[in-house]
């Protein structure tokens, strides 16, 4: 078996995986807890980082690229360039959250959200559809961590 079919097979296994041990691949790739976010988010970076250790980031010359980007759209402050004026997430999201054994998959528009072919003005309306009781839709999504930062 070469690398490749070694590395298909892992993220093959990401699938399949119990969210506790995928927390557990997260401890060990990234030194670090894993975050709050649903299983989907999980998968998803634990399938780029097990590539990225593999066959290696992005080249510099990339990377340089992309900061000059960004210092094109914000003079090079970076606290500026980590907010946003809108604290909404970017139109064509599509934010994912299993409830019940069921995936509930929320696209966000330009001033509301969709969710099953209906548009909805927030977020906690969705969540209050999905689960029939009053929730934050941005914990209910994941978008905002209920415990306070230090």
């Amino acid at each position: 078996m070469n690398m490749t079919d070694t590395v298909l097979a892992r993220l093959a296994a990401l699938k399949t995986t119990p969210t506790p041990d995928l927390k557990k691949q997260w401890r060990e790739l990234f030194e670090t807890e894993a975050p709050p976010y649903n299983r989907r988010f999980l998968e998803s970076r634990l399938a780029y980082r097990i590539q990225e250790l593999t066959y290696g980031g992005l080249k510099p010359a990339t990377i340089e690229r992309l900061e000059a980007l960004g210092e094109q759209l914000d003079g090079g402050n970076i606290v500026l360039r980590r907010t946003r004026a809108d604290e909404r997430p970017i139109v064509g999201t599509r934010l994912i959250r299993e409830w019940q054994g069921v995936e509930q998959t929320v696209t966000v528009l330009n001033d509301r959200y969709e969710w099953q072919g209906r548009p909805y003005r927030s977020l906690s309306a969705i969540a209050r559809a999905i689960t029939g009781t009053r929730w934050n839709g941005w914990v209910f999504f994941g978008l905002k961590n209920t415990k306070r930062r230090a």
